[in-house]
């Protein structure tokens, strides 16, 4: 999904995080582009079946090969990577890869842990 860099809410995002907005993309403003742009359609596709009333987001990494700039159009694609239940605890490891002008920016794996959720 393509998502535009505007400078409006990185200024607002960084001045929420109490950073200068002179200085460019927070490195916490992938949340918005890499799983806020991904995780809804996981969480909304019955074929993930996604218990969000049971849901926990246990772990957030991200990988950069760089930060986006304001003004650059990215794309983030996400994937199920792990999908397993142990002990009637199913573990979902969602990974996110975005991308600009065809270059890779960054690698998002996101962590979801969700109780006594029968598939």
């Amino acid at each position: 999904m393509a998502f535009l860099i505007e400078a409006e809410h990185v200024a607002a995002f960084a001045r929420a995080l109490g950073v200068d907005p002179e200085r460019g993309v927070p490195p916490t403003y992938a949340a918005v582009y890499a799983l806020g742009t991904t995780v809804p359609q996981l969480f909304s596709d019955p074929e993930a079946a996604v218990d969000v009333a049971h849901l926990l987001h246990a772990e957030q990494e991200f990988a950069w090969e760089r930060h986006p700039r304001v003004g650059e159009t990215v794309v983030a694609r996400g994937r199920v990577a792990e999908d397993v239940e142990r002990r009637g605890v199913r573990l979902l490891t969602f990974e996110t890869e975005v991308t600009a002008g065809g270059e890779r920016l960054c690698t998002s794996r996101a962590r979801f842990v969700i109780r006594g959720s029968p598939r």
